[in-house]
């Protein structure tokens, strides 16, 4: 048993240092926590078991590359603990300080689920400025219609296929636009929001790519690529900036550091916590699906998960204070892209309307066999 655990430990710690984009590979960027914990527990096991005694020499090396492995994946995700010095700064202004402060709520709300309810009451509780709601269909559009009454300003594309999206703001908007970055049935928001009392306006990108999952996407390629796409096109814009939604993908994958190493985007999770807000039935499962990236314009007033609303994601709330007097600090905790960096993700920005092309041959070859084309599920 001893040995069975560990090679599990192993085979999750050295499978996705190939960088193959095959979901059955990246899939394990994903527990990264749950890795370690296996690990303890065989170092414990092998321990209480003498293992180490009666395997001699191999015994030894083995245990000893076990430990490797959850040294390993605890420095992956150390950033994301308390352990470690936040990348953003706590804001120095009043909480109740609204006119240079924005709210939001990312909620993931399962477009099966029915208990719309507990989601408006979470959303009215914490009064958010922006609302982003992903898997929403016609129904959880009508369901969250009533929102328009505080947060007159909208953009909508629900879909029954579980990519629908919902935006609703407080603030006005300008040039709000639902684009379709690669998947013609995977909507996407982006539009400024204007912060009050004449302040700046706000860059707001909110996305929910396909997850790596063999009923959704063999690979993380078009992920991966619209994630980078809404990245290249934030390198070129200097004023505040923020980037939200449920992402299909954890905080410290390779995509992820990539993508903010190109932005210069900052995660308030780092030196915060974990917060994890995927699966919300199983706490071991726990997995940060959903996020809000922000340029150093931002220092975070608050950042919680919020409760249970019957989905299988937990909302996450983030309070942030414009106060860009201590920019040049925070983006001094961002790590700077280098050459390859860019070349990467050129790479899998490529790669990712390549696969977009061989799939639409694949579909049209289909419809003139007469195959019906199913929608994706999640």
């Amino acid at each position: 048993m001893v040995a069975v655990l560990g090679g599990a430990a192993v085979i999750g710690t050295l499978l996705p240092l190939w960088r193959k984009e095959a979901w059955w590979i990246r899939i394990f960027d994903f527990p990264r926590l749950q890795i370690v914990g296996l690990a303890v527990l065989t170092l414990l096991g092998g321990l209480l078991l003498h293992f180490w005694d009666e395997g001699g020499w191999p015994g030894h090396a083995w245990m000893v590359l076990v430990a490797l492995c959850a040294v390993y994946q605890f420095y992956r995700i150390a950033p994301y603990t308390p352990l470690m010095r936040k990348q953003v700064l706590d804001s120095t202004r009043p909480k109740t300080d609204r006119r240079r402060h924005l709210s939001m709520v990312v909620t993931n709300v399962l477009m099966y689920n029915r208990e719309s309810g507990r989601c408006l009451k979470v959303i009215e509780d914490c009064n958010p400025d922006l609302i982003l709601a992903v898997e929403t269909d016609q129904w959880w559009l009508d369901e969250l219609k009533g929102l328009e009454k505080t947060h007159p300003y909208t953009a909508y594309a629900p879909l029954p296929n579980t990519y629908g999206l919902l935006f609703f703001s407080r603030l006005p908007l300008r040039d709000p636009q639902i684009r379709f970055l690669l998947d013609d049935d995977v909507p996407s928001f982006h539009g400024y929001v204007q912060l009050p009392e004449g302040g700046p306006e706000v860059r707001v990108h909110c996305l929910h790519p396909k997850p790596p999952a063999p009923a959704e996407s063999k690979t993380t390629t078009r992920r991966d690529a619209e994630l980078l796409l809404v990245g290249r096109e934030i390198q070129s814009h200097d004023g505040p900036t923020i980037v939200a939604g449920d992402m299909n993908d954890v905080a410290w994958s390779h995509t992820s550091e990539l993508f903010r190493r190109l932005t210069r985007l900052l995660d308030p999770r780092i030196g915060r916590g974990l917060l994890p807000t995927f699966h919300a039935d199983y706490p071991w499962l726990g997995w940060p699906l959903d996020h809000v990236f922000h340029s150093a314009h931002f220092k975070v007033a608050a950042i919680e998960r919020l409760p249970h609303i019957g989905s299988d994601h937990f909302p996450i709330y983030l309070q942030l204070s414009y106060e860009p007097h201590d920019k040049a600090e925070q983006e001094a905790q961002a790590e700077e892209p280098d050459e390859s960096d860019h070349e990467e993700a050129a790479e899998k920005i490529r790669m990712g309307f390549e696969e977009e092309d061989e799939e639409e041959e694949d579909e049209a070859e289909a419809a003139r066999k007469g195959e019906p084309r199913t929608l994706p599920s999640t």
